[in-house]
């Protein structure tokens, strides 16, 4: 069998220009490093075990990707098989089928293989990059976004997909960072218990551009803050709003009192969450 980082650069949706984060397909294949006591683990619970269980997750995630992609390949077969041969009907049904395949968010299981590599760099203005950025904000706001009561899904998956594209098609944009603070907006406020994906989008937004003008900082510790309970990298976060981030000073008041907060009580959870004008 394909080892799975082989298996996910060559189906996942990130392969070819944007890279395939192979060491993290490939962590629980390797003994770790350092001296094995430094490492406490869960009473009744080996370190073998852990091993085994990270090797087994990976052979899994490298089943379904698989198969995932052999599902698809094999449904549009089918579709064409049954249009060439004049079958209207069942042409349809495997069309609309493969419609629902294509609308649904597909995962990759291991963190780290479902953002592109962090050393990308938005270096060019790209016209056909330019025009995708403007449809996933088009279809954004047909979906709803900021008006709940018009919020419609698949509308929306579609807006995430149409970013995705345009990183994995145009790596170099200048629209990269752009294209995933939105990918983060959505996953985070229009897809159900995908924060950890939202943040990682965040991340790549600042990373990718540190002076991106979008509050991608602050949303990623408010994230932090609010949903992940990770207050230590919440707090890096909002200090990094304030060095970074200047621009609204609803975000820097909110960010400075929870630095305070943070810091005398690491533990301390937050008291209220930011208004509509802070997100």
């Amino acid at each position: 069998m394909l080892r799975a980082s082989i298996v996910a650069c060559l189906i996942v949706a990130f392969a070819g220009s944007v890279g395939c984060k192979t060491d993290i397909l490939g962590k629980g294949r390797r003994a770790p490093e350092g001296p094995v006591a430094q490492i406490d683990n869960p009473p009744g619970i080996q370190l073998a075990d852990i091993h085994d269980s990270a090797a087994r997750e990976v052979d899994l995630v490298e089943s379904v990707l698989t198969h995932r992609g052999m599902y698809r390949r094999y449904l549009k077969e089918l579709r064409d098989y049954y249009d060439a041969h004049g079958y209207i009907t069942k042409r349809d049904w495997a069309a609309f089928e493969l419609g629902d395949v294509d609308q649904i968010k597909a995962f990759r299981y291991l963190l780290d293989a479902e953002v592109p590599r962090a050393s990308l760099r938005p270096t060019e203005s790209i016209a056909a990059a330019d025009r995708l950025y403007a449809r996933g904000l088009q279809l954004m706001q047909q979906a709803g976004h900021d008006i709940p009561v018009l919020y419609h899904e698949r509308s929306m998956r579609e807006a995430l997909q149409v970013f995705v594209s345009l990183i994995e098609q145009y790596p170099t944009s200048d629209k990269i960072d752009d294209a995933a603070f939105y990918c983060g907006e959505i996953h985070k406020d229009y897809l159900k218990k995908q924060e950890p994906l939202a943040v990682r989008w965040y991340e790549r937004a600042f990373t990718w551009d540190p002076s991106t003008p979008h509050p991608a900082r602050f949303r990623a510790a408010v994230t932090y803050d609010y949903k992940l309970q990770n207050r230590k990298r919440a707090l890096e976060l909002y200090h990094a709003v304030l060095q970074r981030e200047t621009a609204d000073e609803s975000n820097l008041a909110f960010a400075t009192r929870r630095i305070g907060e943070l810091t005398a009580d690491p533990t301390s959870p937050p008291r209220a969450e930011p208004g509509a004008s802070d997100r």
